[in-house]
């Protein structure tokens, strides 16, 4: 068994610690987010969400090919039919002011690094194929769902937040808050692996029909 290098443990100790500290500060802070992520990269958890995640052979290959997609132009995807998933995605970003490159970079160099950017990538097309909206409930309820269909610590790490915070703050909201995570880790048992999919390559596939194919309606 492989063990870390003290100093590569204490870096990630100090990344996860100036991560949670920023996030208690100001959880709207996405940045605080990526910190505890980089700090949790080389840990036991990561190493077993990545073999959970390669246990669907699907998925396995398409982290072995390293597909990565250009990315998304949102002014030629609303050109697509409006029930596309292409159009679906580029009018809700473009609605909210969102940029698809929003996410911090990561240098591709091992399966773990590969599928952290590959679940950033796609974070809002889970949104719309999962249904689940952007506002803390819906958050909530699609990081429920990437628990159950990934495992990945990060997952996890939200949600325990998220939890803390309502409890601390708004504990009324715990009332919807606790039904919509268990509908989506759920939901995350029962449908397809979403990080098999090469969304990119159809954008022009209309998103119930997405939706059908993967398990999420009928």
């Amino acid at each position: 068994m492989l063990l870390s290098h003290p100093l590569t443990t204490s870096r990630n100790a100090f990344s996860i610690s100036k991560g949670v500290i920023s996030l208690l500060r100001n959880p709207s802070n996405t940045q605080s987010v990526y910190d505890i992520e980089d700090g949790l990269y080389g840990s036991q958890a990561m190493k077993l969400a990545v073999d959970f995640i390669k246990a669907d052979a699907n998925t396995a290959e398409l982290v072995q090919d390293r597909y990565i997609a250009p990315s998304p132009d949102l002014e030629t995807l609303l050109q697509y039919p409006q029930d596309s998933l292409g159009y679906c995605y580029a009018a809700s970003l473009t609605e909210a002011g969102f940029d698809p490159e929003f996410y911090r970079a990561i240098a591709v160099r091992d399966d773990a690094s590969y599928i952290l950017l590959r679940l950033r990538q796609t974070h809002d097309i889970w949104h719309l194929i999962t249904g689940f909206g952007t506002d803390v409930a819906g958050e909530l309820g699609l990081k429920a769902f990437e628990l159950a269909q990934t495992r990945r610590p990060m997952a996890l790490v939200l949600l325990t937040f998220g939890l803390l915070k309502a409890l601390l703050k708004t504990p009324d909201a715990l009332a919807t808050l606790l039904p919509t995570i268990s509908q989506g880790y759920q939901l995350g048992l029962r449908t397809q692996p979403l990080l098999s999919q090469k969304w990119e390559a159809q954008w022009e596939k209309p998103l119930q029909e997405w939706r059908q194919e993967l398990g999420f309606t009928g």
